[in-house]
């Protein structure tokens, strides 16, 4: 009897040598299987049957409990992972900061390669541009007198083809972001603030600049630097050189604004909301202007002109892009016209620019001004170039042109 007790256990075992095991616990269950062999040897068939017939030999451990292989169970609860195993918390950590990058990667601008800041475009196959990108390529477009075209794709962007997308937009302002000086990452909609005002590491000047120190230092650092600084010790005549330089920036402003006072106080002064369009030349290097219609002012016939990068041969291959104008009296005068006029955003325009005032005396034999230019204010680009760029990308240049007459 004990031989044929055996035998059985030899027999029902070998079914269960040939199950597929999953896993790392096909080891363990190998082990186990082996010595429950020598166990039944020894204590007889009952306890094989109660482990083949309890339906656990060749099943994983993991899946006893919910019947999910352990990946498929780590995916449904991401929390077993890390209670699982001491490295789950890393690993998901990694698997985080990949995921990041590659959405990041996706949504990014396909001509600068930058996640947008503010508004971002798409073709009309789906590939997007941020604003800035978006208007330098309308502005090419518009300098080299081509359709502009998506720099994937090939196909034509403009103003009314191109889309906003708002789903990127706020995707890209959640993903995180490194801020420049400290090296954290931030969400990306919050990044800007942080650098500017939050951040320890933000450069800051001491506060005795005026005065001529020139410290630049990290945010942290500037109220022991403040504290140990010489500057305040040292005599009047020493500082004597910055008060000087501020004082002349001062008085240039200064002088702007009383210029503006008295031109207010002349008896004719008048405004024309105009808009300018674009032309090309006829000649063998075809370059682009800027020119209002015909509007009257004091009795005359005018016509405001532009030009980008003062004619420059080729405008689109620098990066750096300027407009000046100019003032052209299109009728007959018999006596001397002492005129000055700025540019200012119109009603109708979304146009920024700063204010700066320009003269001109008009005759008979001078009815057409220098150029001068129009000021821009300095963008993310450290110049006015940017903003160029999306007056170039419009139809036309909205403005307000004020005219203040001289009698003589």
């Amino acid at each position: 009897m004990p031989t044929v007790e055996s035998s059985d256990s030899d027999v029902q075992q070998n079914p269960s040598s040939t199950l597929p095991l999953l896993g790392d616990n096909q080891v363990t269950m190998q082990a186990s299987t082996s010595s429950s062999s020598n166990n039944s040897s020894s204590a007889g068939g009952s306890s094989m049957s109660s482990s083949v017939g309890g339906g656990v030999v060749g099943v994983p451990l993991d899946t006893q409990n919910s019947g999910e292989p352990p990946a498929k169970r780590q995916l449904l609860d991401p929390n077993s992972a890390s209670s699982s195993s001491g490295g789950g918390a890393a690993a998901a950590s990694g698997t985080n900061e990949k995921l990041a990058y590659r959405i990041s990667t996706a949504l990014c601008c396909a001509v600068c390669l930058d996640l947008p800041k503010t508004a971002m475009y798409q073709c009309q196959m789906g590939h997007l541009m941020c604003a800035a990108c978006f208007t330098h390529l309308l502005a090419d477009g518009r300098l080299r007198d081509q359709i502009a075209t998506c720099p994937n794709c090939r196909v034509e962007i403009s103003k009314s083809t191109a889309s906003r997308n708002l789903a990127v937009e706020k995707a890209a302002s959640e993903l995180p972001s490194e801020c420049q000086y400290c090296n954290n990452e931030f969400p990306y909609k919050s990044l800007e603030r942080h650098e500017q005002h939050e951040c320890q590491e933000r450069p800051t000047k001491c506060r005795y600049y005026r005065i001529g120190c020139q410290w630049r230092g990290p945010f942290h650092e500037t109220t022991e630097h403040e504290r140990n600084c010489l500057h305040p010790q040292k005599s009047g005549r020493d500082v004597m050189a910055a008060l000087v330089a501020h004082d002349d920036m001062f008085k240039e402003e200064m002088k702007m604004f009383h210029t503006l006072i008295d031109l207010l106080s002349y008896e004719k002064i008048i405004f024309n909301d105009l808009q300018m369009k674009p032309y090309r030349t006829d000649e063998y290097v075809h370059k682009l202007f800027y020119e209002t219609a015909r509007f009257s002012a004091f009795n005359q016939q005018w016509v405001v002109k532009a030009r980008i990068n003062n004619s420059q041969r080729d405008p689109h291959q620098s990066n750096e892009r300027t407009i000046t104008y100019q003032l052209i009296l299109k009728t007959k005068t018999s006596t001397p016209m002492s005129i000055h006029f700025f540019a200012l955003k119109g009603p109708f325009s979304d146009m920024k620019v700063n204010t700066q005032i320009y003269k001109h005396d008009f005759t008979e034999a001078s009815t057409e001004s220098d150029y001068y230019v129009l000021p821009l204010p300095n963008g993310t680009d450290g110049n006015g170039s940017s903003e160029c760029n999306r007056m170039l990308a419009n139809k036309g240049i909205n403005f307000r042109l004020l005219m203040f007459l001289l009698n003589k």
